[in-house]
């Protein structure tokens, strides 16, 4: 929560630095995100990227005059007459496609207990598909979530528009520290978009909750909906603290949505508390997992501090492998 100050007069030049500092140093991570993703996008994923997602449907081309071979159900009846002479109807297919970033900004992304936190890896995931995509003359857009909406960026093109996704991804921040994924996939089925792909990155915290089995089928719901027109690929971000917490005893906690175990300062993590915990999360992810499995969704897990480019790349080849039988 920002804290208020009665005090008008303009910053100090201490002030006045740091926040140029802090300016230097998101433009530097910005240009190391575009120069890693553009690598990957053109070594890796530019030839994958337009076999794996096409675009749907057939778009009106033109008319020409018959010639023999040419299929007989595409005769243009209505030129046919007019003219005297058989023409038929030519057709190209729809190449441009929307990508939707469909992106988790709650408090839990801050966690990072590696190189780098969830929020800077889910931003290196969402530019080299957005790359990806303006390679291709894509559109991309964003919606950014917590347990409401809290960005929509329209879809466009362009590298300057990219940039300015990453950035609202790495500095947006959160007017809740909540996450509902499902109010993400649930503004996506209200716009009312043609065919997109959907990709869906967060860390998936209290998506499918043993104890609030309305929560999870709400999830499941949203799924469906945007599973019904759109192509849904959800991606979970992980940090190895996370998964297993050590048995550190007593410890003070800055973020609690991260375990979701309400509003205390402190928490017990005993040798027997810790392993209720480590049960708890080993479930949810088996859960979400399951779930995932039932609606036949590609999906992939990343974790902080591990290589996050090699999972993309099997993906890709994965989807490439499966579209060719």
């Amino acid at each position: 929560m920002a804290r208020l100050s009665a005090d008008k007069s303009p910053p100090s030049r201490s002030d006045a630095e740091a926040a140029k500092e802090r300016t230097t140093q998101l433009l530097r991570e910005i240009r190391r995100i575009e120069i890693q993703t553009s690598r990957l996008v053109n070594q890796h994923l530019a030839g994958s990227y337009q076999s794996v997602f096409k675009g749907q449907g057939v778009a009106f081309s033109e008319v020409r005059a018959y010639t023999p071979g040419d299929d007989v159900r595409a005769i243009d009846w209505n030129v046919t007459a007019r003219t005297g002479e058989p023409h038929v109807k030519l057709f190209t297919e729809e190449r441009e496609l929307t990508v939707m970033l469909v992106v988790d900004m709650s408090g839990s992304l801050d966690l990072g207990s590696r190189d780098y936190d969830k929020r800077q890896l889910v931003a290196r995931l969402a530019a080299t598909f957005a790359f990806s995509a303006i390679r291709n003359n894509d559109r991309v857009g964003l919606i950014g979530f917590t347990d409401t909406v809290e960005v929509f960026v329209p879809p466009r093109s362009g590298r300057k528009h990219v940039l300015a996704v990453v950035q609202q991804v790495l500095t947006h921040v959160p007017q809740s520290r909540a996450t509902r994924v499902a109010s993400g996939l649930e503004y996506l089925a209200r716009l009312g978009q043609r065919h997109t792909v959907a990709i869906l990155i967060s860390d998936f915290v209290d998506a499918v909750p043993d104890d609030a089995p309305d929560a999870a089928r709400a999830f499941e719901h949203a799924l469906k909906m945007v599973r019904r027109r759109h192509d849904l690929i959800p991606i979970r971000v992980e940090d190895p603290l996370e998964l297993e917490l050590p048995a550190l005893g007593l410890v003070a906690l800055e973020d609690l949505e991260l375990l979701g175990l309400g509003g205390d300062s402190f928490l017990d993590l005993s040798p027997r508390r810790a392993k209720h915990y480590r049960q708890r999360v080993e479930s949810e992810r088996a859960r979400l997992d399951q779930m995932l499995r039932k609606l036949s969704l590609d999906s992939m897990s990343i974790r902080c501090g591990d290589n996050w480019q090699q999972p993309l790349v099997n993906f890709f080849a994965r989807r490439a492998r499966r579209m060719r039988r």
